[in-house]
């Protein structure tokens, strides 16, 4: 099943396809800022029975180097059948459209970054025929932007530095000047970049930072995962309400209690038992009868 951090860490080059020549810089190469984009069809099926999709597929057009094709894809850990596919991509997609066709690889952890940028070789060691040398974007060459005027500066490239570093422990500092940035942005601009950096996230930890800075920061956001965040966020909240009433009039507090609290994410239920917290003889009986 795909996840909406995969998701995520390609559909944002599609969001920006000029993101793509900005992030080049960090990978070593220096591609032009495109003067034209074109989102492909990412069905890349023959007639025969195999399909294959590659995730984002981008035709970008430079002024110094005309047209070229670029192929995004993520890549969530290492796996040894997907050079191959990589290779078919690259070849079928030179052969359908005779332009130059270029890979990134977009990863979220060192390993399988690392993994990604080998050089693979087709062919036996003495006749390489074709070499496989994918661009990868990841923790290991994005930068930590902390700082929320260079975030402002570009807030895209920031989403995708909190979605590539996602798993390392600095990530915390980036969503902090991201939310900080987006303060000023127009809704219009700012909701995308909501969505891109709560889906690629993913379930890890700075997941939840993110939607309490979101719920804090942006409350004035309308869309649909500005306010999905903002409602954890403010059942987080009331949870946390009724633990520390609970530990102050010096309850115990079982795990299968505190368990129920964090879980629940209904308002008026968190809101009941916080009312029930305040005169509950045990911890237990904020439930009631439920």
């Amino acid at each position: 099943m795909v996840s909406s951090s995969h998701e995520a860490m390609h559909r944002i080059f599609q969001h920006d396809p000029g993101l793509f020549s900005r992030v080049s810089h960090f990978l070593g190469v220096d591609v032009p800022t495109p003067v034209k984009a074109t989102v492909l069809p990412t069905d890349l099926t023959e007639a025969g029975p195999v399909e294959r999709r590659v995730d984002t597929l981008l035709r970008l057009e430079t002024a110094e180097q005309g047209a070229f094709l670029l192929a995004v894809e993520s890549q969530g850990k290492k796996d040894p059948d997907k050079p191959a596919s990589w290779a078919y991509y690259a070849a079928y997609l030179w052969t359908k459209y005779r332009l130059p066709t270029a890979l990134l690889v977009v990863c979220q952890d060192h390993a399988t970054a690392r993994w990604a940028q080998q050089p693979v070789c087709s062919g036996p060691p003495q006749l390489p025929t074709l070499t496989l040398t994918p661009l990868v974007a990841g923790p290991h060459n994005m930068p930590v932007i902390t700082d929320p005027e260079e975030a402002r500066a570009d807030l895209v490239l920031a989403s995708l530095a909190a979605i590539t570093h996602a798993a390392d422990t600095v990530v915390n500092e980036i969503p902090k000047a991201l939310s900080t940035a987006l303060r000023d942005a127009p809704e219009d601009i700012a909701d995308p970049i909501v969505e891109f950096t709560a889906q690629g996230l993913g379930n890890r930890p700075a997941k939840h930072l993110w939607r309490n800075l979101v719920a804090v920061d942006l409350s004035f956001y309308k869309s649909y995962i500005s306010e999905e965040i903002r409602d954890e966020g403010r059942a987080e909240g009331r949870a946390e309400d009724i633990l520390l009433v609970l530990e102050q009039r010096g309850l115990d507090v079982s795990d299968d209690v505190r368990s129920r609290i964090t879980d629940c994410t209904d308002p008026e239920l968190l809101r009941l038992w916080l009312m029930h917290a305040v005169t509950a003889p045990k911890a237990e009986e904020i439930f009631g009868d439920q």
